[in-house]
């Protein structure tokens, strides 16, 4: 129950953020994507299932506020969350390598997807454009971003995990 209640605490502080603040610190239009860090993040860091459940209640956060379609960004979100935790098995703590990597091709694959399901469907064909001031800018901006906050949910998750640990020690016998 905690874990769940940090996690909800934890999505709403960074759609927060993500909405307010970082949107003020834009670079020529662009803001960082912080859903996609926690998405990816939780994702191989407690495997496909947690993945799924961060991933889409910040997608049912997205759709409500921004959303163009309602459940896009949930399902867009929750897959991946889910395969984040394929990768569940190759994290380590300290090594910042796997998750940058995941990190930006999750935010490289959602972009890809929303130029898809927002643009081509309105026959709006220019890519290229898309590409190269969109997508890559952001993604740049959200792998800075992801260096300093990937650290803060690790905190977050290794000391939820020490309490788990503890809290299962008291019923053992």
């Amino acid at each position: 129950m905690k874990r769940k209640i940090v996690l909800a605490v934890t999505i709403c502080i960074c759609f927060l953020l993500q909405s307010t603040v970082f949107q003020s610190l834009s670079f020529a239009g662009i803001a960082p994507n912080l859903l996609i860090i926690v998405i990816s993040s939780f994702g191989f860091m407690r495997g496909s299932k947690e993945g799924m459940f961060v991933g889409f209640f910040c997608g049912v956060l997205v759709d409500i506020f921004f959303g163009f379609y309602l459940g896009i960004y949930a399902l867009l979100y929750m897959y991946v969350g889910y395969l984040n935790g394929f990768f569940t098995k190759h994290f380590y703590p300290d090594d910042i390598k796997l998750p940058m990597f995941m990190i930006g091709a999750s935010d490289f694959v959602c972009n890809i997807v929303i130029y898809l399901f927002m643009f081509i469907f309105r026959q709006r064909f220019h890519f290229g454009y898309y590409l190269k001031s969109i997508i890559i800018p952001e993604l740049i901006y959200t792998m800075v971003i992801s260096i300093i906050l990937y650290f803060i949910l690790l905190m977050i998750n290794q000391k939820l995990e020490a309490s788990e640990k503890r809290s299962a020690k008291k019923f053992e016998f």
